[in-house]
């Protein structure tokens, strides 16, 4: 069939300043009459004419509320700005780091290579008709737009116009896969449908030895647990876990992706992922079930990671320590994937994590979860591959306190106070700034709350100078650092729907090795006293108490 273009008037609408990655709103904002469709175009506005025009484009995302209409917009968008065609994930569902293999790695059946992708996740957020939604763009190199695109997209949201649809191109069946043929103004229009896994599952298969994990999996003594939190990372787990590396069935727990991930947060953490650390023992009250050696859980759009043996380690600037004891060059770049993707293009890094359980390396520019979950399994079958027979298996367990008798503990925690009063979140903020210029007055407010802290040797707010082409990002969190290696790190998150989020990062690190086995809260609490008088986290934000402690 042949389709026409349809220019739609529209105003602007304030607000659609995407965060660390992408926009990010209510289901109820998202369908309001024009929201999605001017964010589309001007993203579509924001782009050079050659990464739209007879272009390449991937649409998919988590799988939330929302995701199968806003497909079809953006579908119908895209044929009237000219793509020559949109790659779908089949029922809509690609994780954000296959979406980042598909622009990589994926070649069509013509050749054809994906310049971009339309990702549709609002990450670890709650899915469902009163929950969030998002959409983020992601560039060629299969990575998030970078600040100067974003910026881009923000100045054409509070200009727009119109935007261009094909509103006569009829829905597309993205149950089934297969490839749907039109015409249009300016010539073929193709929307292909395309298996969900199979690019991501032959990537993973090249870098990692699926045949030592199988050996590690089918060992009566090594017990496995995965928890996809009813996010898209289900789709991946049974074709990875189950199929190739031959787990059982039944250790898979929320599988199946729901569009309200079952009514549950798909947030991999000791707060949300509760039934996996009912399992794992890590709970209150002790399981009678002996606990599976190896669990780990994945946010709703399967680029978060939480792994857990029976102890679990959160990093930090533990990365630090390890790279400078072996001599090796390391970054510190703010929140958001977008940073390492410049630096992993020009060779100059090759593995990477974030504080919100983000792990990946430079086989994509994504962080990513099941490539997490298989590194460590990978690490346990080539520690255990000539002991699969004997007594006792290396455990993650073992592997963690082998690591703090080299390096030291970095005992590490977050604190969230979400949906906070946006006011008050900046007033902290700016308090805090102010509280910089004087180290003495800093180091008063310690020892007032605890002599036993060590005093503050340098207070900043994080500023990042890219390496690569030299652009700044300002205001990406206030620091102290303490004269023993621990820090406190105060930010604003660009992750949440509404109101503000503050995270407080905790860090308190241990080199005696007789006080790394300390439990966690315990070995936390003088410098989470510090935190908060410091801050007047209870006066200026009401809060007794953070939403979520990780």
């Amino acid at each position: 069939m042949v389709f026409k273009v349809s220019k739609v008037s529209t105003t602007p609408i304030d607000g659609q300043k995407p965060g660390t990655s992408g926009l990010r709103k209510k289901v109820k904002v998202f369908i309001q009459p024009h929201y999605l469709q001017n964010f589309v175009q001007s993203t579509f506005n924001a782009l050079t004419p050659e990464k739209v025009r007879g272009a390449t484009l991937v649409v998919s995302g988590d799988g939330r509320y929302f995701s199968k209409d806003a497909i079809q917009i953006i579908i119908k968008m895209s044929a009237a700005n000219g793509v020559r065609r949109v790659w779908v994930g089949q029922n809509g569902l690609l994780s954000t780091p296959a979406v980042s293999a598909v622009i990589r790695e994926r070649v069509g059946v013509d050749g054809s290579k994906a310049t971009g992708a339309f990702i549709l996740t609002a990450s670890h957020n709650p899915g469902g008709p009163h929950e969030d939604f998002g959409i983020k763009y992601n560039m060629e190199n299969g990575g998030p737009a970078p600040e100067a695109i974003t910026d881009k997209i923000f100045e054409n949201t509070k200009t727009i116009t119109e935007y261009l649809i094909a509103e006569d191109l009829p829905n597309i069946d993205i149950s089934t896969i297969g490839v749907a043929n039109f015409s249009g103004p300016e010539g073929q229009f193709d929307v292909e449908v395309f298996d969900s896994a199979s690019d991501y599952v032959k990537l993973m298969k090249s870098i990692f030895d699926f045949e030592l994990i199988r050996k590690l999996l089918s060992s009566s003594k090594f017990t496995f647990c995965y928890d996809a939190l009813h996010g898209v990372a289900g789709t991946y787990a049974h074709r990875i876990f189950v199929e190739e590396l031959g787990a059982q069935e039944s250790s898979l727990l929320n599988c199946v992706p729901k569009e309200d991930f079952g009514g549950g947060h798909p947030d991999p953490n000791l707060t949300y992922a509760k039934e996996l650390v009912a399992r794992m023992g890590l709970g209150k009250s002790d399981s009678a079930v002996d606990p599976p050696e190896f669990g780990a859980a994945a946010d709703g759009d399967a680029d978060r990671n939480m792994i857990l043996g029976k102890r679990s380690m959160p990093t930090s600037a533990a990365l630090d320590v390890v790279a400078k004891n072996l001599n090796l060059k390391f970054f510190e770049v703010p929140t958001g994937w977008k940073f390492f993707g410049n630096l992993m293009d020009a060779g100059l890094c090759s593995i990477c994590g974030e504080e919100s359980f983000g792990t990946g390396s430079d086989h994509i520019r994504e962080k990513d979860g099941i490539w997490a979950v298989l590194a460590w399994l990978s690490i346990l079958a080539f520690k255990n591959k000539e002991n699969l027979n004997g007594d006792k298996l290396v455990t993650v367990e073992d592997i963690v306190r082998q690591h703090w008798a080299i390096y030291g503990r970095h005992y590490y925690t977050r604190y969230d106070y979400e949906n906070v009063d946006a006011g008050a979140a900046k007033d902290l903020m700016a308090y805090l700034v102010k509280l910089q210029s004087s180290l003495d007055e800093i180091n008063s407010s310690v020892k007032g709350a605890r002599s036993d802290v060590s005093n503050v040797v340098n207070a900043d707010e994080f500023e990042y100078k890219d390496p690569v082409d030299g652009s700044v990002s300002k205001h990406q969190g206030i620091r102290f650092l303490f004269e023993d290696g621990s820090r406190l790190v105060f930010r604003l998150s660009g992750t949440g729907s509404e109101g503000a989020t503050i995270r407080l990062y905790i860090e308190q690190y241990e080199k005696d090795s007789s006080k790394t086995g300390r439990d966690s809260q315990e070995a936390l609490a003088p410098l989470v006293e510090v935190a908060l008088k410091l801050s007047k986290m209870l006066e200026f934000t009401g809060r007794s108490a953070p939403t979520v402690i990780t």
